[in-house]
């Protein structure tokens, strides 16, 4: 299973990384990850990505390869677009986060930005993340509803998730995150 993340600086794609590793390996997979920060204290890009299976040597998702593609800011997900293989599923948040390129008027955010996701991915959830995760308790698990809402496709039991989410997971958060979880998976049924 390949599995890459996307997001801005700050929107917990590390995290979502580390509960999709810690639940493929309390499944008995082998499991591998990656990560590249860039400009992530500034609000710059953050990319992740997640191997697991019988054995695994490499924690690089190559082109055309990637099961799903997990993206916290929508612009994300169309940046890694080509790392998607054929009829695997991409999960967004529509949320919007201007890059540095765009408030220095360097470039444009595209405005028609739904009809762009639409096109560019056949398999598609998008959702509002933050108006979900506001639900469940607490805005910022955003990024486990997104996590959430992909759940479904990795093959893991409910119990692998569970476990995962216990791990990593501070105590004092653990219920809003569950909630929030529960809110993604029910967003993909």
């Amino acid at each position: 299973m390949n599995i890459l993340i996307s997001g801005v600086g700050g929107q917990g794609v590390l995290l979502i990384s580390n509960i999709i590793a810690q639940a493929a390996i309390s499944a008995d997979f082998d499991v591998k990850t990656n990560e590249v920060h860039g400009m992530a204290q500034r609000g710059g890009s953050v990319l992740a990505q997640v191997r697991f299976g019988k054995k695994i040597y490499s924690p690089l998702v190559w082109e055309g390869t990637a099961d799903i593609i997990i993206s916290l800011e929508q612009s994300e997900s169309l940046r890694y677009a080509h790392f998607l293989k054929r009829g695997g599923l991409a999960v967004t948040s529509t949320q919007t986060i201007i890059p540095v390129t765009v408030s220095s008027g360097k470039a444009k955010y595209p405005i028609d930005m739904e009809d762009r996701l639409k096109n560019v991915f056949p398999r598609l959830i998008a959702m509002d993340a933050r108006a979900e995760a506001q639900k469940s308790g607490n805005i910022k698990a955003a990024n486990v509803v997104v996590l959430g809402a992909s759940a479904n496709e990795f093959g893991l039991t409910e119990e692998n998730w569970n476990k995962a989410l216990s791990n990593v997971i501070p105590q004092k958060y653990l219920a809003i995150n569950k909630i929030a979880f529960e809110a993604g998976r029910r967003l993909n049924k």
